[in-house]
């Protein structure tokens, strides 16, 4: 009966167990280390039809990377309500974040570490989804930048910078909290909040941090 039930599985539910499998694969044992085998065994089908589903590791490899990548944009975005204050939707953003990457260890692993260690096209998935994440956190400062700089023409570029911060801390802190015991999603945004927008604030109100003018060079 089992095997009867297996057979008429829709194809896409099959297709997310290998996915299933594949993630908890790459993400525990690396890339590399990985094997087929292995990966259709946890999944409960046999190897030819992982290959004949996903045609390849490589490709198998890059469905896991882009499945990953859409549910942790898609967790940010939808944990984020446009209608409130800046700090707020940047606090709600980050804690939705923090929560995903530690609900889904494996799927971090494979974002952050696997797939940026061996090269093209993974690492060109990542960075897709990275820009995508920079992007969403450029238009959630700018907005607030511009109304409280009373300047709808303020451009992007004044805080680009601040959103590729941003999210690197929030990449590096994500895998720390993740081999840290005991570190919370809320704790890892606490820390990010008060690491950035004491910065942030600043700029909203006007009055960013400036660096000291260089010393007057003297001529020998």
């Amino acid at each position: 009966m089992g095997a009867v039930k297996s057979k008429r599985m829709p194809r896409a539910v099959r297709e997310q167990q290998m996915l299933d499998a594949a993630v908890r694969t790459f993400g525990q044992r690396g890339y590399m280390a990985a094997s087929m085998d292995e990966i259709a065994e946890l999944a409960g089908v046999s190897k030819p039809l992982v290959y004949l589903y996903l045609n390849s590791k490589e490709d198998l490899f890059t469905a896991c990377i882009r499945r990953e990548a859409k549910a942790l944009t898609e967790a940010v975005r939808a944990g984020v309500d446009p209608a409130l204050p800046a700090d707020r939707q940047l606090w709600d953003g980050l804690r939705e974040f923090f929560t995903h990457t530690a609900q889904n260890p494996d799927g971090w692993s494979v974002l952050h570490l696997q797939a940026r260690t061996h090269g093209e096209p993974f690492a060109a998935e990542v960075a897709a989804m990275r820009e995508e994440l920079v992007a969403f956190v450029t238009g959630l400062i700018v907005v607030a930048a511009r109304e409280a700089h009373r300047d709808p023409d303020l451009p992007e570029r004044e805080v680009a910078g601040l959103a590729e911060a941003l999210v690197g801390a929030a990449e590096s802190l994500a895998a720390w909290a993740n081999a840290t015991p005991g570190i919370t999603a809320r704790q890892a945004a606490a820390t990010l909040m008060n690491f950035a927008w004491a910065g942030l604030g600043n700029l909203m109100t006007g009055s960013p941090w400036s660096p000291p003018d260089p010393p007057h060079e003297t001529s020998g």
